[in-house]
């Protein structure tokens, strides 16, 4: 169906027409009968389980509400069927990276989502440094991505197969193996020390390329995670709590970082950096707990911050900045976007009924399981997330706002639309928690 979609994109008019598909395509996919222990809808290499499940829903989702959040390029005219064409490439590659069961496949499409996201930044992006932000990704990513190729070789001399539901048969006791194998994904979530390259894309990219970095990419460095670590069982039992201290930690500093922001895409990318900390906190945990509730924190984070990119972007089609010295007291001009500003800050600070509250709850069981110690690292992540979200709700919400301003106009019906559609998976999936039985 994505495939016969793209030609769609080059009619004329059919901007909106794309998105109803993507719409109906999410509805499909979300009837499949999946099985809770096994992979299930098998063809060819292709296989879905319930972790793949939830991120392919979410990856048709964002794509979707990517189309609906960029308006401005169909209203301008400014390369509109390029754009669709993008945007139906990348979510190809991310359902393939999704469902692969082989997984050198899965390398190649994992690598193959870069290419769509870069164009996206180079392409629609603001500042001239987007080409540096552009770069910064790639090389990143490509950087890490060669010893991942030689770790997969190396399995597959070893057994045999590329399937991953072989690899439970196969432990390896390698450290050379493990950091080849693992930094890929660390990179890609971003750990803290490698996360230098999200700020800078997100700062640089269009809306649309924000929301499908924040919203999937960076998920993707999690499935990986989630996937490969049943061969390293006994070396993540040795030395996992390495990278648990790096995250949490850095989970800390980052978290501090926020405060110093003056971008609001900063602060939020920023913010994605501290979250993202505590999910790789929790892989390498090996816990049921921490795996439930990384799964369940990276689905949450998607739809909050990819929601709250979308907030900080209408702020600046209306005042041409992103400034929070200029965003302020923008509850005298549209207080209905106040509500919605403080419900995605409420996700952000992960306060109930959000899923991103569930799955940090998890994640602090699990983490304060595995030592006490965590307690006094996710004690500050957690003050501070809630410190830096009321930081950014009180200076753009609340003050005097900017006598600069001469002409505004309030929210139209299709931005308090993509903001319901971000919010309302948010919270609504609260009352499907029997799937605490899916992982």
């Amino acid at each position: 169906m994505m495939l016969f979609m793209i030609p769609l994109c080059f009619l004329k008019n059919m901007f909106w027409m794309v998105q109803m598909m993507l719409l109906l395509l999410m509805m499909l996919f979300m009837n499949l009968t999946v099985n809770i222990m096994n992979f299930c809808n098998l063809s060819y290499m292709m296989g879905v389980d319930m972790i793949s499940f939830g991120l392919i829903l979410l990856s048709i989702w964002i794509c979707s509400l990517m189309i609906m959040s960029s308006e401005n390029l169909f209203k301008l005219n400014y390369y509109w069927n390029l754009f669709l064409l993008n945007v139906m490439l990348l979510l190809i590659m991310l359902y393939l990276t999704f469902s692969m069961m082989n997984i050198f496949m899965f390398y190649l499409f994992f690598e193959g989502s870069l290419i769509p996201t870069l164009i996206l930044i180079l392409g629609w992006g603001y500042q001239p440094e987007r080409i540096q932000a552009g770069l910064y990704l790639l090389f990143y990513t490509l950087f890490v991505s060669l010893p991942l190729l030689m770790g997969l070789f190396f399995i597959f001399k070893e057994i045999n197969s590329m399937m991953i539901y072989m690899y439970k048969f196969y432990q390896s006791n390698s450290f050379i193996l493990y950091i080849s194998m693992l930094l890929a994904f660390l990179v890609k979530m971003p750990m803290y020390f490698f996360h230098l390259w999200l700020p800078k894309a997100h700062v640089e990219a269009p809306i649309s390329g924000s929301m499908i970095l924040a919203g999937v990419m960076l998920k993707l460095g999690g499935y990986g995670l989630l996937r490969i670590m049943i061969i390293f069982q006994g070396l993540t039992m040795k030395i996992g709590w390495i990278w648990v201290v790096i995250s949490l930690l850095g989970g800390v500093f980052v978290s501090l970082k926020c405060f110093c922001q003056v971008d609001m895409k900063s602060l939020i990318a920023y913010s994605s950096v501290a979250h993202m900390g505590m999910v790789i906190g929790g892989i390498m945990t090996l816990n049921y707990w921490g795996i439930y509730g990384s799964y369940i924190l990276m689905i949450g984070h998607g739809l909050c911050s990819s929601g709250m990119f979308c907030l900080s972007n209408i702020n600046y089609e209306r005042l041409g900045t992103r400034s929070l010295f200029m965003n302020k007291g923008m509850m005298n001009f549209m207080p209905s976007m106040s509500l919605w500003w403080f419900l995605f800050m409420v996700g952000n600070m992960a306060a109930p009924p959000t899923m991103n509250f569930f799955g940090e709850l998890k994640l602090i069981n699990s983490l304060v399981s595995w030592s006490w110690v965590t307690m006094i690292m996710l004690m500050l992540i957690s003050f501070f997330s809630a410190g830096y979200s009321l930081y950014l709700f009180s200076y753009s919400q609340h003050g005097v706002y900017n006598l600069g301003l001469y002409s505004f106009y309030s929210g139209v019906s299709r931005e308090y639309l993509l903001l319901f559609l971000h919010w309302f998976p948010l919270n609504i999936f609260i009352f499907k928690f029997d799937f605490s039985i899916w992982i």
